[in-house]
């Protein structure tokens, strides 16, 4: 059967956390989240790996991280600008701003073929959570099914200031009825809410929340483009609106296009919301190299 392919969506400014949080080395080695889930999805058996970036940061990026696997796995980018050209716009309104997740996909339809899945450059999802959406995209994926791995609430919140998590309802049999992007999560004393006008809404510590790792079949792409045609026209003068992944994926599923799986996730995520978080996640895969999840190195590179 064919390889999925893995796309790491590595274009955002990393606006909260200042620097290119991208290349923070947070592994015993010097190594990235990103090589993390490299080495995750070859074990797990992805086939290649293709990146959106800016072009701004090919170098620093190929140098401080994708050189070091080059080896491993086919290696493609494609370049998220602001007026990237997509079929069926003519001229891009101009902004400050890349277009948001969506359009992100969007760059990468002429290097992806085959069922793939798609992470944050900044999030480690770990080792299960790529495995479980490897074995959906080459043995269950389909034009009609399509995946995310669902992570419990508590798993996924930062001590370090708020999150923005896409809360998930789903039916009995674990598919995906909606995604409902909420902002402002945070942990307040034994309970996790968000606030709502004012408001304060709780939510319970295993509700499932997606962290953008989602596994589809390639025919997303024709759907995503209708899609950003139709969301560039209405919104010519909004310099600030985005065009999100699940948009898309709920789209598809209020037509019944689609049905979508959720795989859940009982590991603990980590990320770089925060410079605080980095101590977190420095430790977490020190951890994970010594309890032997990982070789003590996890590329043939010299180590001191």
């Amino acid at each position: 059967s064919m390889k999925p392919t893995l796309l790491v969506l590595a274009a955002g400014m990393g606006s909260r956390y200042g620097g290119l949080k991208q290349l923070d080395e947070v592994g015993p080695n010097g190594e990235t989240i990103i090589d993390y889930s490299v080495y995750d999805a070859i074990r797990a058996g992805f086939g290649k790996v293709v990146f959106v970036i800016r072009k701004n940061i090919e170098k620093a990026f190929k140098e401080k991280v994708s050189n070091k696997f080059k080896g491993e796995i086919e290696v493609a980018f494609a370049f998220q600008e602001k007026d990237a050209k997509i079929e069926g716009i003519d001229k891009m309104p101009d902004r400050e701003k890349p277009w948001g997740t969506g359009h992100a996909v969007l760059v990468a339809q002429d290097l992806v073929n085959e069922p793939f899945a798609i992470v944050n450059a900044d999030d480690y999802y770990g080792i299960e959570a790529l495995q479980k959406v490897a074995d959906f995209l080459i043995n269950d994926c389909n034009e009609k099914h399509y995946s995310m791995v669902g992570f419990h609430l508590k798993n996924t919140i930062s001590e370090n200031g708020s999150v923005s998590r896409g809360v998930c309802s789903t039916d009995k049999n674990d598919y995906l009825s909606t995604v409902t992007e909420r902002t402002s999560i945070r942990r307040i004393d034994k309970t996790i809410c968000y606030e709502e006008n004012g408001e304060k809404i709780f939510l319970k510590d295993d509700t499932i929340v997606s962290m953008n790792l989602w596994g589809f079949h390639n025919n997303i792409f024709e759907h995503t483009r209708k899609m950003f045609v139709d969301f560039v026209k209405n919104n010519p003068e909004d310099p600030k609106a985005e065009f999100y992944i699940p948009l898309v994926a709920n789209d598809l599923l209020e037509k019944e296009a689609i049905e979508l799986k959720v795989l859940t996730s009982t590991e603990k995520w980590y990320g770089v919301t925060y410079k605080e978080d980095k101590d977190d996640v420095v430790t977490a895969m020190k951890n994970l190299h010594s309890s032997g999840k990982y070789p003590k190195a996890l590329w043939n590179i010299e180590i001191d």
